[in-house]
């Protein structure tokens, strides 16, 4: 799993190994564990609502990043950071 962001207290990271569709990332904060896919759609576990948006406002910002980081990542090449919410 590769670190892609962290911002108040979350954690942003995808799997770079035997990784499946749809495309999605893992969100944790403290003991909460969330997979959600770029479109936004929860896929299992969940935050509180608060880190939950925070986690969806974040993806919808960089939408075109983390596609572009899946790419790399399904073809086993190093993925580029994602910019932190400010």
């Amino acid at each position: 799993m590769s670190v892609l962001s962290m911002f108040y207290g979350i954690i942003i990271s995808i799997f770079t190994k035997n990784e499946h569709n749809p495309p999605h990332i893992h969100a944790e904060y403290g003991e909460y564990e969330m997979s959600v896919t770029f479109e936004g759609e929860i896929l299992a576990g969940n935050l509180p609502r608060k880190q939950r948006r925070l986690v969806k406002a974040w993806i919808e910002i960089h939408k075109e990043e983390l596609e572009a980081d899946w790419k790399l990542a399904m073809k086993k090449l190093p993925i580029f950071k994602i910019k932190p919410l400010d």
